[in-house]
């Protein structure tokens, strides 16, 4: 029911394909997920630094698991030597640890946990800016590879640090 008002309503809606709208579902459901169990009910940049650094503490960070996302993000946001376009439609904010952020996405900082870090804070803005209304500005349209990233990371994160069922 709320799918076809959905459609029928929403501006830009009814031209999402069924996987872009399946990735952005998802995407609601799996970052609930990870806030709740990972950043103790408290989606924020200092949440993720500070689960982040639990992980780096007891060496489980894993950063070659995250690698294809964080990959995705800095092709993304960093092409031809400078930030592209789409880095300032993520609108980071000053508690979003923007140098920590641009250092990673332009490749002069390849700390594992800093890479964590921006990955899941873009992964914050998506969040934010998905819950917040400024992605309905473009209709949802182009997002599905931003989502299917994001998506994956959540998962590979709650697979390494959640509490999952039969786990």
């Amino acid at each position: 029911m709320s799918m076809h008002w959905l459609r029928e309503k929403a501006p830009g809606f009814n031209e999402l394909s069924p996987g872009e709208c399946n990735a952005i579902c998802s995407f609601s459901l799996l970052w609930s997920l990870f806030e709740a169990q990972i950043l103790e009910s408290a989606g924020s940049a200092a949440h993720i630094c500070k689960a982040v650094d639990s992980w780096r503490e007891a060496e489980t960070i894993r950063a070659e698991t995250y690698e294809p996302e964080l990959t995705y993000f800095r092709q993304r946001y960093f092409a031809d030597d400078q930030f592209t376009y789409h880095f300032n439609n993520l609108h980071l904010r000053k508690n979003d640890r923007p140098n920590i952020v641009k250092t990673v996405i332009n490749g002069t900082n390849n700390v594992p946990r800093d890479g964590m870090v921006t990955a899941l804070i873009i992964t914050l803005r998506f969040r934010n800016n998905l819950f917040h209304g400024v992605k309905w500005q473009y209709e949802l349209a182009g997002q599905l590879e931003n989502f299917t990233n994001a998506n994956n990371l959540l998962m590979k994160v709650l697979e390494h640090h959640g509490k999952l069922a039969g786990g």
